[in-house]
């Protein structure tokens, strides 16, 4: 019951995501193929509510549920590690037609081949855990 509450937050905005046409195959490629507005609508909304709300955050010194200081710490100056990352990210996204956030859902969908999508992302996720201490960061 503790974890309840995180449960339907995940199911509504799995619903959520589904019904926006957000996990839809074609709708990535739309946005890969520069089709369709959709997708870049919806990442661009996402990341102004982001600004608005890291300022908010900032700004007024705002405190968790818990009481405790949300505290943002300084972005590393590196270029390198952010393209290397968003290389691998955009060429799994454009492999798989499946942004990593919404794979549960597909699932849900009873999409079943995301299974080797998710069991691939687990794999990936503990070798960048072995291997932490020796890239660049």
């Amino acid at each position: 019951m503790k974890y309840f509450k995180y449960l339907v937050v995940g199911t509504v905005f799995g619903i959520i995501l589904s019904k926006a046409e957000v996990v839809s195959w074609y709708r990535i490629y739309e946005m890969f193929r520069f089709d369709s507005f959709h997708m870049y609508g919806v990442i661009g909304s996402a990341v102004v509510v982001g600004i608005i709300l890291i300022q908010l955050i900032k700004r007024t010194q705002m405190k968790s549920i818990q009481g405790s200081e949300i505290s943002i710490p300084p972005k590393n100056k590196s270029v390198a590690r952010y393209l290397i990352g968003g290389i691998i990210f955009g060429l799994g996204w454009a492999l798989t037609g499946a942004c990593p956030g919404p794979m549960f859902i597909l699932l849900g969908q009873g999409v079943g081949v995301i299974l080797v999508v998710i069991a691939s992302a687990t794999i990936g996720t503990f070798t960048y855990g072995l291997l932490r201490d020796k890239l660049p960061h």
